[in-house]
């Protein structure tokens, strides 16, 4: 086997076993980012000096992405905006040291929709990423660099963050895992913020397991996040050994199965729904009445927050733009990319004198509704499942002129995101070829869980995995 073809914890085991050096280990990741990352355009700054450690401890040195949005203490974290592009940050972020508490190492920073602004990686202010499956694609958006780059093979897993789609909906993209857990799971101490009612930090893996090891790393109470939760952490080791579903109730909500959604994702969609029935799973349909206001609530309260979360970048705290007297429409202007001053202007608008009753006080209302829907069906089923994209990856340009059919393509994740639920994609198909396509694209299945259900949702996606393990490891990206 190639070092690639080993998942996260086969690598590790691999190190402690004395089977492979962790000095070769990241010299491999190193030599394929040398070689391939011109492809792919997924990194903003590689780390190639660094030193080695205890290999038996939990994560043996092995290299993981880190978005460039988590700070680490005098490494450059731009959030590939120009407005930071020489920010070094003089401390780290939570997240990334509890990692590196681990004995986890970062082999660079991967490059993202600026802020985490957009659905496609096409909003960076460095570089457009392509998606492996084909250079002419998209990979999704914002965490789509770091989905790249684990499909790629460029890392084992990346460190990302979801507020609406981020990390779901470009591994469905991708053809790789990503895990989103419960809000407040992981700490946002040290990411920078966009919405921060919405921002998860989560990851990309090659398996499901990988996903819930570095969960029960990453998740843990944290006093310097009020929002950071507190509820015990620990996935039972039993879960990795059933082989069926035998008692698991799966709800499919009637609304997420509209017109719309491409043929070819619907079959792939409706066949691991019948492959989780044939596992022993009951499938119980379910309604989510509030799920057509979701993207507009969504669109009030996103970008509300983030007028209130980028109104910092002045040009005298941050910014890059130097001193009292700065120009501060000149440094917003040249600093800020189109998407973050859309969405600085529309939520400025929401929140403003006689607007803010008629858009984000209603939407906040709406918001509790919809999170009373998902409540309501968890008394009836373990999880929910859905697509988590109605299309596949679209052109490079595409849809760059049209931003309202951009975000429809937000339709099936943000409701479980304005719900703080859990949420995890396992890859389960591909599209065929139709109108000149020239490969088949992955399509991804969305499994959400009730709010601290993350093993429920590893339970079904670990099993699912297995069943398509055949189908998932027939075809590989052409890179």
């Amino acid at each position: 086997m190639e070092i690639k073809d080993y998942s996260l914890k086969e690598l590790i085991q691999q190190i402690q076993a004395w089977n492979l050096s962790q000095k070769e280990v990241y010299a491999y990741y190193l030599s394929r980012i040398e070689s391939i990352d011109s492809k792919i355009q997924a990194f903003n700054l590689v780390e190639k000096n660094i030193a080695y450690w205890d290999i038996h401890s939990s994560l043996a040195w092995v290299p993981l992405g880190i978005k460039d949005l988590f700070c680490e203490k005098w490494v450059a974290t731009t959030a590939s905006s120009h407005m930071l592009e020489w920010f070094i940050p003089p401390y780290e972020s939570t997240i990334t040291d509890r990692l590196k508490k681990a004995w986890a190492v970062s082999i660079g920073k991967l490059n993202l929709d600026e802020y985490a602004m957009g659905w496609s990686g096409e909003n960076s202010a460095v570089r457009i990423t392509r998606n492996p499956w084909d250079l002419e694609r998209i990979p999704g958006g914002s965490s789509s660099w770091s989905a790249a780059a684990v499909a790629a093979w460029l890392v084992p897993a990346a460190l990302w963050t979801d507020t609406g789609w981020s990390i779901r909906q470009p591994a469905s993209m991708c053809w790789i895992v990503g895990f989103k857990p419960t809000y407040g799971r992981n700490s946002r101490y040290g990411v920078i913020s966009m919405a921060s009612s919405l921002d998860t930090p989560g990851t990309f893996t090659r398996t499901v397991e990988d996903a819930a090891f570095l969960y029960e790393i990453m998740a843990w109470k944290d006093e310097k996040d009020s929002t950071s939760l507190s509820s015990p952490v620990t996935i039972h080791p039993d879960i990795w050994k059933r082989k069926d579903l035998n008692g698991i109730k799966i709800g499919i909500p009637k609304e997420y199965f509209i017109d719309g959604i491409e043929v070819w994702v619907r079959k792939e969609i409706d066949a691991s729904i019948e492959m989780l029935r044939s596992l022993g799973a009951e499938i119980i349909d379910i309604s989510l009445p509030h799920t057509e206001y979701g993207l507009a609530v969504y669109y009030i309260i996103m970008p509300a927050e983030v007028s209130t979360n980028l109104s910092r970048y002045d040009g005298i705290r941050y910014g890059h733009m130097d001193g009292i007297g700065s120009d501060t429409k000149k440094n917003r202007t040249t600093g800020f990319w189109e998407e973050a001053q859309r969405r600085i202007i529309l939520g400025s608008f929401v929140l403003s004198s006689g607007f803010y009753d008629a858009y984000y006080k209603k939407a906040s209302a709406v918001r509790e509704l919809i999170r009373d829907d998902f409540a309501k069906a968890f008394e009836k089923v373990d999880v929910i499942v859905t697509p988590t994209a109605p299309s596949v990856a679209w052109k490079i340009g595409e849809k760059t002129d049209d931003p309202l059919k951009m975000y429809l393509s937000d339709i099936f994740t943000v409701n479980g995101s304005l719900a703080w639920l859990p949420g995890l994609t396992v890859p389960v198909g591909y599209s065929l070829p139709e109108d000149g396509w020239t490969t088949e694209l992955p399509v991804g299945l969305q499994i959400l869980g009730p709010s601290l259900g993350e093993e429920k949702c590893f339970l079904v996606g670990n099993i699912l995995e297995k069943a398509l393990k055949e189908k998932i490891q027939s075809k590989q990206p052409n890179i």
